[in-house]
């Protein structure tokens, strides 16, 4: 059963252009796209939810202590605020939800997936002047304090638990069987992370052939991201497909096969066969 009613046409047009519009500004804003997504997704979650949703981050921010002290400082007092007296944390049965990818309904829930409580730790203490950044360690996201040379992690996913060295290369090696590399520490870039939770989308929908819709704006808002893997255009196509939008697929199709053919045309002109019986598919 799909969890959530999407916005009519018409909104879900105006939220996909300013995405894009966001996405593509000179320092773009990571709450704004969250709940941007937030609002493709839940038909429900107008311009006066998406407006409470960041007053209600300023209001947490304005709960921390004024400048408390070092990275350490910061991280406890932003695990005390929201791990402790605000309860943020997550569950593995996070995993199974798709609002756990949605900052409005993290907010409501105080539940969600790593990135997603990440975000709200994130944007709660930049709010409130904290030097702080996102932390994508493989298969498990965090967020990071201070700079490099004293930087403190911390898992919101665990109520903001401040991690140790060898917390850190406990969880990437859970996650990944090799160890913990200083490149994996640097900064997540904002678009990244928001490349990730769509990412996450996708993956939630897969395996629910009846959530197909989910993965397809899932797809399309990606695209519509300044750097993105062209292979979304095959997906996006495929989804299509599967949808009955056969037109629409095999112009998909075509569109990739001429970006392919500059470096594979055997791998091209099977996507072309693709688009052909695609719109055979009409008849």
């Amino acid at each position: 059963m799909h969890p959530l009613d999407p916005p009519p046409p018409e909104r879900s047009t105006e939220l996909r252009q300013r995405f894009a519009e966001e996405a593509r500004s000179g320092r773009p804003d990571l709450s704004a796209l969250c709940l941007l997504i937030g609002a493709v997704a839940d038909g429900s979650l107008d311009e006066a939810g998406m407006d409470a949703a960041q007053i209600e981050l300023d209001e947490l921010a304005g709960r921390l202590p004024y400048r408390p002290g070092g990275p350490s400082a910061w991280a406890g007092a932003l695990h005390q605020l929201l791990g402790v007296r605000g309860e943020f944390s997550g569950s593995p049965a996070d995993y199974r939800r798709l609002e756990s990818s949605l900052l409005h309904e993290v907010l409501r829930r105080r539940r969600g997936l790593p990135i997603l409580l990440s975000v709200v730790w994130i944007e709660v203490a930049r709010r409130a002047g904290a030097p702080v950044h996102g932390v994508a360690l493989p298969g498990h996201f965090v967020v990071g304090f201070g700079p490099p040379e004293e930087q403190v992690l911390a898992d919101p996913f665990d109520g903001g638990r401040v991690l140790t060295g060898t917390d850190a290369e406990l969880l990437v090696a859970g996650a990944t069987g090799a160890p913990l590399h200083q490149s994996m520490l640097v900064p997540a870039d904002p678009l990244d992370v928001v490349q990730r939770i769509l990412n996450n989308i996708r993956a939630w929908a897969a395996p629910r052939p009846e959530c197909s819709d989910v993965a397809l704006w899932a797809v399309e808002l990606s695209l519509l991201l300044p750097s993105h893997p062209a292979r979304l255009r095959y997906e996006r196509a495929q989804l299509l497909v599967q949808s009955g939008d056969f037109l629409a697929g095999a112009a998909e199709l075509d569109a990739y096969a001429e970006v392919l053919g500059a470096v594979d045309e055997p791998a091209a002109e099977l996507l072309r066969h693709q688009a052909h019986a695609a719109r055979a598919k009409l008849n």
